[in-house]
């Protein structure tokens, strides 16, 4: 071989190798080019909510049925803006970056204590349901009184392009003058919503590092938790097993009404909160054991969206110009399990298995009667056995569902259902006021002392007991 055939070939040799390196360098370069965001704001309000054609105030926000300010709490309204990085999320696997430096503005609303001495150290960022069109603080909607009693600092983050470009309910659209400079696609140049898991990371970086004054001031977290509901705990499922492994942005996790399955091998704690609706034949195929980092919890009777919830968002829809929900079914829609009290209780444990290192308890799964075809297990009631078991399934008063049977057409099938018991039911089954409270209040004693209903939510279900007509042979209000 020529002396110039060796040179050549050494030269080849030399490149490749160099071409191989600055690859392999490019893409640590891509994986690892994260920043904390820019913080703007607060963002002013300068109009009443419900008020004015421009609509220039919080989207979704200082919702009309709950008094922020009476709890100790004010709501502020944030842009961040910052550059991303698209992933690519492979199933059970370590994302991939893709490429980053995709510019991006979005908004977060934060509730928070007024008096800094109320807080509790933990922030609850919740990763905004975007199924209805826009976005939606699912959590902080179910759970505003806990939160706002415990001290808790909650977040709700746009990160979909639904959220904040879909027309006429996204933010841009909703209010141009207050949203329209907004943007998660980068231009328009990303449309598949790849950029969104940065952004959530980005948002934890902002509450832990630089911004965390602009955002909280003299308040400082000792934990900062995820959550989401149901599109969005799909979606916060994608984040935990994939882009969690290598940022370990947030320190624990909780998803429900959807979600899963999880990985075994990530260190932060998950807890998934389902209601009956979501156990289905899929989801039981799909059930995972409890483990040292996860915890399992199906609560029967209950829907995957209540009838509490459905009240609330009514009202919020209407002072901001959304559909509102269907209430006109045929019997009445949505079950009145009442899972935010579970959901209370998945908070505090979540936030003392990061802090403290206290395992929260496990929960026997909804009984299953048949597979194929799949029938859960149901009492002489037609109510779900087995799972967690509030009051108002352990001591009913009408037969709660996540299911439907028999609804009128067009009924969301994610409501459940609730058919009050007859008067004379009634009458067999609580011959006095008192066997019916006691009965209420032993139900309530075993779920506190399970874990699975904190005491101060337990009070509220006996005093709704209490004052209601059940045992007395007056007639029951539906609601």
């Amino acid at each position: 071989m020529s002396r110039n055939s060796v040179s050549r070939i050494s030269r080849t040799l030399v490149a490749t190798a160099l071409a191989v390196a600055f690859a392999g360098a490019a893409q640590a370069q891509v994986a690892s080019s994260h920043s904390a965001p820019k913080v703007i704001g607060p963002v002013q309000v300068n109009a009443t909510p419900g008020a004015g054609l421009t609509k220039d105030y919080p989207h979704f926000g200082a919702e009309p049925n709950f008094d922020l300010t009476a709890s100790g709490y004010v709501e502020e309204e944030f842009f961040l803006e910052g550059q991303a990085t698209r992933y690519e999320t492979p199933s059970m696997q370590n994302a991939v970056a893709v490429s980053n430096g995709h510019p991006y503005k979005t908004r977060i609303l934060v509730r928070k204590p007024s008096d800094p001495a109320k807080f509790n150290g933990v922030v609850i960022v919740e990763w905004d349901n975007v199924t209805s069109g826009y976005g939606i603080d699912l959590h902080w909607q179910y759970s505003r009184e806990y939160l706002t009693r415990a001290g808790y600092i909650h977040v709700g983050v746009q990160a979909q392009r639904v959220g904040v470009h879909n027309a006429p309910n996204g933010l841009k659209a909703w209010s141009p003058t207050r949203y329209g400079d907004l943007d998660v696609t980068a231009g328009g140049t990303v449309m598949d919503d790849s950029l969104s898991y940065d952004i959530f990371t980005q948002v934890a970086r902002a509450l832990k590092g630089p911004g965390k004054q602009e955002l909280l001031g003299s308040m400082k977290p000792r934990a900062v938790l995820a959550v989401g509901q149901s599109q969005s705990a799909g979606r916060l499922t994608s984040y935990y097993n994939s882009v969690q492994p290598l940022h370990k942005a947030y320190d624990g996790f909780l998803v429900q009404v959807a979600g899963g399955p999880f990985r075994t091998d990530v260190k932060e704690p998950m807890i998934r909160v389902l209601s009956e609706s979501e156990v289905n034949r899929s989801r039981v195929l799909a059930r995972q054991p409890d483990s040292p980092t996860y915890r399992g919890w199906e609560v029967a009777g209950a829907s995957h969206v209540d009838y509490w919830w459905v009240m609330f968002r009514h009202g919020m829809a209407v002072r901001d110009g959304m559909p509102p929900p269907n209430l006109a079914c045929q019997p009445e829609p949505a079950s009145h399990v009442p899972l935010r009290f579970v959901l209370n209780a998945g908070y505090h444990h979540l936030a003392k298995w990061v802090l403290d290192k206290v395992q929260p308890p496990s929960a026997t799964p909804i009984q299953v009667a048949s597979m194929d075809p799949f029938a859960i297990a149901r009492d002489g009631h037609q109510i779900a056995q087995g799972g967690i078991r509030m009051a108002e399934v352990d001591v009913p008063t009408a037969t709660n569902r996540g299911d439907q049977v028999g609804m009128s057409p067009g009924c969301p099938g994610n409501y459940g259902m609730h058919v009050p018991f007859g008067a004379q039911k009634l009458a067999q089954l609580y011959p006095s006021k008192a066997s019916y409270v006691q009965a209420v209040e032993a139900s309530v004693q075993r779920n506190v002392q399970q874990g699975f209903v904190l005491p101060q939510d337990g009070e509220e279900i006996v005093r709704r007991a209490r004052n209601s007509p059940v045992g007395t042979g007056r007639p029951v209000p539906i609601h």
